[in-house]
């Protein structure tokens, strides 16, 4: 085997599609004042604020945001403004440069001397299917899976749900990987006592999901015993995800992230089948054999008509503790972004490999919590950012 050679590092791949719109928040055409402009004679009222707010859009869905009716709550007291700008989703990757914007073209107006902006979100619902049952109180469903174990799709998973919980969303997780469910000790929740109540039929109890993080899950590992294992058929692996589905008390969330076994087998039809889903998030390796697979799994989502949001790169290249200043691309390098272009999908981001993201699964701590600050833990925030704005344009679109 030949010795990897060492490079300069590179930056931590923010998503494409959070790229490819940054640009946009510095270009809307609202109009400045100027002395000859009739704007000069305008008396501060709440329509004007709207007017010269129409031209800012919303990067991303390319919509004026008051045709979206996010501007909200228009007050004006002497030459001071405000008002609530409504995001559709707390994790909006341009939520700084979206408010810039805003009070930029509100300055202005004359006679207004300062801008003060709330900003709130609503996440908006995914659209229905008429062949799938949705689940109560819970706006958008995703996956993320892969087409082989080993990948760190379960790492993916839970820092993107964790990251979602952290920008404000109410999130849950269920932990589908039922033969190998992992969920509770990277949770931190291995000594969780989950309860389970009578539900309103014979069969139809409701089981609380334990919670951590901000995040709340179900897991195959709060039923069985830690070495026991899960040998079962199809049919029975298709029940448990369904009532993991429909027979958890998840309440009102914004996004149920579904870690997914790997593979393209029964979990995946069932899902697909069973609810309406927002989308999928793939997730490999840059190894040629994990690429392999992760595009049969990919084409498998595609051809149940299940939205693809994007190929995860995890374990891009290894960042040494002793030598942070280096990279080893251990794996290969740039098979995600090749992929991603041959498939026509996004590439959301490249996850390296440091040692703090085993010891976070290991600890029940994710990265995102325990090392926010670390190249990994920011390039996770950045793909669970990429993925909350590519649901929400979908449902609006």
């Amino acid at each position: 085997m030949s010795v990897v050679e060492s490079k300069k590092p590179r930056h931590v791949s923010s998503n494409a599609f959070t790229q490819s719109t940054l640009g946009l928040a510095f270009f809307y055409p609202y109009t400045l004042s100027h002395p000859d402009s009739p704007m000069t004679a305008t008396a501060l009222s709440p329509e004007a604020i709207l007017d010269i707010l129409r031209p800012v859009e919303d990067p991303e869905l390319r919509k004026s945001l008051v045709e979206l009716n996010m501007i909200r709550n228009v007050s004006i007291q002497g030459g001071a403004v405000r008002f609530t700008l409504v995001l559709t989703t707390p994790a909006c990757p341009l939520r700084e440069f979206i408010v810039d914007d805003c009070k930029r073209a509100v300055k202005t107006l004359p006679g207004v001397e300062s801008v003060e902006v709330e900003v709130t979100a609503e996440t908006p619902q995914q659209k229905a299917l008429p062949d799938r049952a949705g689940i109560a109180g819970v706006k958008n469903i995703l996956a993320v899976s892969s087409g082989k174990g080993g990948v760190g799709k379960s790492t993916v998973a839970v820092n993107i749900a964790v990251a979602l919980a952290q920008s404000g969303a109410r999130v849950g997780l269920i932990d589908a990987d039922i033969y190998g469910p992992n969920g509770p000790t990277m949770m931190g929740l291995t000594n969780a006592q989950v309860n389970v109540r009578p539900g309103a039929a014979p069969g139809q109890d409701i089981l609380e999901p334990a919670e951590n993080h901000g995040v709340k899950m179900v897991s195959m590992g709060f039923l069985i015993d830690p070495d026991q294992p899960v040998i079962w058929r199809g049919p029975m692996l298709n029940g448990i995800i369904r009532q993991f589905l429909y027979q958890a008390d998840w309440g009102e969330l914004d996004y149920l992230i579904v870690d997914m076994p790997p593979g393209t087998g029964d979990a995946q039809l069932t899902l697909a089948q069973s609810v309406p889903m927002a989308g999928v998030v793939i997730v490999t390796t840059p190894q040629t054999v994990s690429l392999i697979d992760a595009r049969r799994g990919l084409k498998m989502f595609q051809q149940l008509n299940v939205p693809v949001l994007g190929i995860v790169e995890n374990m891009s290249y290894f960042v040494p503790p002793d030598l942070p200043d280096r990279q080893y691309d251990i794996f290969g390098s740039g098979g995600g972004k090749k992929t991603a272009e041959e498939l026509e999908v996004p590439l959301l981001g490249c996850v390296p490999l440091e040692m703090p993201v085993r010891d976070g699964g290991d600890t029940g701590v994710p990265i995102v919590v325990s090392a926010p600050e670390s190249a990994s833990a920011r390039a996770l925030t950045a793909i669970a950012q990429a993925v909350a704005a590519r649901v929400s344009v979908m449902a609006l679109s």
